[in-house]
């Protein structure tokens, strides 16, 4: 008995549908690509239970002729291939002839509709692929496709798909794309009766936007408008200033389809090198129209991967266009600074003949007993620059990075009018001031400017029996530099201790961090993935610390952050790469995500890199981790490390 069977029609339709659609948002991709191939120029899409349940797409197009709405629920029947030839040049978004046969075979579907030549319309139904009524119906010129019941004699395929919101919002993500893809048509969304989507279909990119993501996100772009080599870049692209942590807002069109291009990107993102912090890129919607034979559609079964027959000229046009747009429209913001209502005048700076009549007009006008007297300024030779002799005490006030290993002693037996001398030997009446690294909750006093004599018993040459951690400083404001005993430098750095000192605090809370409220709330928009993620994980945010609220099409509010993160942090910044890594974290457990939410915030809290901090600040920071034995931040990086003088000598060639 053979073992190869051909499998019954049923069946086969089964297979071959679910390389089609996968969920509601796959059935609404193909026919709202169906009515834009129909030359609509209006779009309604209504949903119920996520599109589960229910879906309805309307559209004003040419509408389908009686005898071909059989055939169109023909599996591999189109009206947009005829031979082989037609392949190489595909100016329509469909063209398989698989979609409205993958639809029938696992939901069931109702058509009306009527093209602009006939007087009455067709109602046609069919379920699991199979005719069940062919009728006439009044309708208007275009279609109407109702589906329900996705997925009724596949329950296999039904317990796959998630809750109704994250299949709404799915739908909603693939609408946003066409929306933008064709600013030209009308697209309206309903979605359990309520409308979240109508763009005006004015032709404007903009306008189709604005629409989608709302006004803070258009304001911030920037218009490209370029040609090269027969490749034709149009859109806009974000300013540098409205840069996001993640490239979920990156998006490429070509001729009118919704892509992901490799060569798109990088070309977008090298023009923008340079303008740009590290971790941050581009966000963009930009078309690309070019030959329809320079590029291949048909590689991926979703149509979103391409195949170009040469990637230089788009690269070049992507890369030329945007870099022109970003010099054109990338403008500074223009500052005007008033005068201050009173100029200090330097003492060796000539002030302007305003400034000198408005001085001395107030001293004129002012009564006999209040008038001042104004200085006389010094008469400076203009042939040479003017010379400040600093005194020891200009020393004092002056800003120095190294305060502790400089030691200030003023002599008792000086007189008063004596100015003081200035020691870089340490003391041991210094010494003892500076407290011990070891020691807890001990603040760093001020350097003495008064110091009694030693005593007999303290003779100045007589050196401690154990000497202490000191504070040498700071190197590039990021690397605390400390003295262990004779022999030992440690150097720490402030801010991988003090991420690991605040990543333990938020653990140690218990998951329940604690918050604080904003003034008013931050809207953020999110790409409809990275939107329906944060939703599911508002428990797992609210231990960490965020509390958000759902604003609706695509935008959420946050009302409290963590304590620890401080106000001045950019909270749209921090749940924008907070929503990212919960879409592509879908399957880790809780406890991963909140160990990671808790990596981030401790990152972003603590004191960075090249950030002022004071001597005492230093000190304490390094007898923390002294005491807590902090030895590698949460990325695994060394917190501090040991140079001995045996080493540093060995650098000098002492040794």
């Amino acid at each position: 008995m053979g073992k190869i069977n051909v499998l019954d029609k049923h069946v086969a339709e089964l297979i071959a549908a679910g390389e089609v659609v996968e969920r509601p948002s796959s059935v609404i991709k193909e026919l709202v690509e169906n009515s834009i191939d129909a030359g609509s120029s209006a779009v309604t899409v209504e949903i119920k239970n996520g599109g589960i349940s229910y879906i309805r797409v309307t559209d004003n197009g040419c509408g389908i002729a009686r005898e071909d709405v059989p055939v169109a629920f023909l599996r591999h029947a189109t009206s947009k291939v005829r031979e082989q030839d037609d392949l190489e040049n595909i100016g329509t978004l469909g063209f398989r002839g698989e979609a409205l046969a993958s639809i029938a075979a696992v939901a069931r579907v109702e058509l009306i509709t009527r093209t602009k030549q006939e007087l009455a319309g067709t109602h046609y139904v069919i379920s699991g692929g199979e005719e069940e009524l062919c009728e006439d119906a009044g309708c208007a010129p275009g279609s109407t496709i109702l589906v329900r019941d996705l997925f009724y004699n596949t329950p296999a395929r039904m317990k796959f798909l998630k809750k109704d919101m994250a299949e709404g919002n799915a739908v909603a993500g693939v609408l946003d794309k066409i929306a933008l893809s064709h600013p030209e048509i009308s697209i309206r969304f309903l979605r359990d009766s309520r409308e979240t989507l109508h763009t005006p279909g004015d032709g404007k990119l903009r306008s189709a936007i604005y629409s989608v993501y709302g006004k803070e996100f258009s304001s911030g772009l920037i218009p490209v408008d370029y040609e090269l080599n027969g490749v034709k870049v149009w859109g806009f692209v974000s300013k540098p200033a409205y840069a996001r942590p993640n490239r979920s807002m990156q998006q490429f069109y070509i001729n009118g389809r919704y892509v992901k291009s490799r060569t798109a990107m990088v070309a977008m993102e090298e023009a923008f090198k340079g303008s740009l912090m590290v971790g941050k890129v581009p966000a963009c919607v930009l078309h690309l129209a070019i030959a329809p034979s320079a590029v291949d559609v048909n590689v991926h079964p979703a149509k979103i991967e391409v195949r170009f027959l040469n990637e230089k000229p788009i690269f070049e046009a992507v890369y030329h266009g945007v870099k022109t747009a970003l010099n054109q429209g990338d403008t500074p913001v223009a500052v005007a600074l008033k005068k201050p209502a009173q100029t200090i005048l330097s003492p060796f700076a000539q002030p302007e003949p305003a400034a000198q009549l408005r001085m001395d007009i107030s001293v004129s006008q002012a009564p006999s007993s209040e008038r001042v007297v104004a200085p006389t300024r010094p008469q400076v030779d203009a042939a040479k620059p003017p010379v400040r002799n600093f005194a020891v005490h200009d020393v004092q006030k002056m800003p120095i990075r190294m305060d502790y290993g400089m030691n200030y002693v003023r002599p008792a037996s000086a007189p008063e009018a004596e100015k003081p001398e200035l020691s870089l030997a340490p003391s041991p009446v210094e010494q003892k001031a500076v407290p011990s690294f070891a020691e807890q909750n001990v603040k760093l006093p001020e350097p003495p400017m008064e110091q009694e004599p030693p005593t007999a018993a303290q003779p100045l040459t007589e050196e401690p029996a154990c000497q202490p951690e000191r504070l040498i400083g700071e190197a590039f404001g990021t690397y605390i530099i400390l003295q262990r005993g004779k022999d030992e430098l440690v150097f720490i750095d402030k801010h991988a201790a003090h991420e690991r000192m605040l990543y333990e605090k938020l653990k140690a809370q218990g998951g329940q961090a604690v918050q604080q409220m904003l003034l008013s709330p931050v809207p953020v928009t999110l790409e409809k993935g990275e939107y329906t993620a944060v939703l599911e994980a508002k428990e797992t945010l609210a231990q960490a610390g965020f509390e958000i609220d759902d604003f609706g099409s695509g935008t959420v509010l946050v009302r409290s952050v963590p304590l620890v993160l401080g106000a001045e942090e950019d909270v749209a910044d921090a749940l924008m790469e907070m929503a990212g890594y919960l879409l592509n974290a879908k399957n880790d457990i809780t406890t991963e995500k909140l160990d990671w939410l808790y990596h981030n915030v401790a990152c972003r809290a603590a004191v960075k890199a090249g950030d002022e901090s004071s001597p005492q600040e230093l000190v304490e920071l390094a007898q923390r981790v002294e005491r807590e034995d902090v030895r590698y931040c949460p990325h695994g990086r060394p917190v501090s490390f040991v140079l001995t003088k045996k080493e540093l000598e060995h650098q000098f060639g002492r040794i």
